[in-house]
C-alpha cells in the first residue's frame, strides 16, 4: 500500500478508462450503460480528494475522432462520472480530453504533454514535481513523465508491458494505492 499522505497537497492526474472505470478491449465507452466504475474507485477518489490539492482526469477519447460518439455523448458519461464521484465524497476538478486519433500524433493525446500543459494554464499553482499520474497503459506513464510527474501504473491484468518504464511503480487498482480492502 502506498502512504497518500506523502502526496499531501500534489495534483494528481487520473486516467479514466481501465483505472477509474472498466476499459472495454477492442472498444469505447460511448454510453452510460458502457461505463461501468472498477470496483472501490469511487471511494479511493473520496480519499484522494482529502489528500490532492487537485484532481484531474486526462484521457484520450478518439472514439470522438472516428465519429463513434460525440462530444455530447462524452459530456453525457462524464456528467454521470462526476455525479456519482461526487455522491461518494469525492471530486474531479477538471476533465481534459484528446478527441483526436493515435495516427495524428495531437499535441493533447497523451504520451503527448498536452492535456498537463493545458491543466497548468488552467490551475496555475500546479507543480508538475509535486504530481502523480497514475494509469493503466505506458502512454499514461510516459504522458506523466514527459512533465515530470511520479506516474503509478495500475496493472488490473497481471501482464506487464515490455516497454513499461523500469522503477515504475505497479498496483492493482485505485483501490490499493487508497488502501481500501475490496
Amino acid at each position: 500500500m502506498m502512504n497518500i499522505e506523502q502526496f499531501k497537497d500534489w495534483a494528481l492526474f487520473l486516467d479514466r478508462d481501465g483505472v477509474i472505470n472498466r476499459r472495454i478491449p477492442g472498444d469505447y465507452v460511448k454510453n452510460i450503460d458502457d461505463f461501468i466504475f472498477n470496483p472501490g474507485a469511487r471511494e479511493a477518489i473520496a480519499i484522494f480528494s482529502g489528500v490532492f490539492s487537485h484532481i484531474f482526469v486526462v484521457t484520450n477519447q478518439q472514439g470522438i475522432g472516428k465519429g463513434m460518439m460525440n462530444e455530447t455523448d462524452l459530456n453525457i458519461i462524464h456528467d454521470y462520472m462526476l455525479t456519482h464521484i461526487n455522491k461518494t465524497g469525492g471530486r474531479i476538478d477538471k476533465i481534459y480530453f484528446c478527441p483526436g486519433l493515435a495516427k495524428d500524433k495531437p499535441l493533447c493525446r497523451k504520451p503527448q504533454p498536452g492535456m498537463a500543459l493545458q491543466a497548468k494554464a488552467d490551475f496555475p499553482d500546479i507543480d508538475f514535481s509535486k504530481s502523480l499520474m497514475i494509469g493503466d497503459s505506458v502512454s499514461d506513464i510516459l504522458f506523466g513523465k514527459n512533465v515530470g510527474m511520479l506516474s503509478v501504473f495500475i496493472n488490473h491484468t497481471g501482464e506487464i508491458e515490455d516497454d513499461l518504464p523500469a522503477g515504475t511503480p505497479i498496483y492493482t487498482s485505485l483501490a490499493e494505492i487508497a488502501g481500501i480492502n475490496i
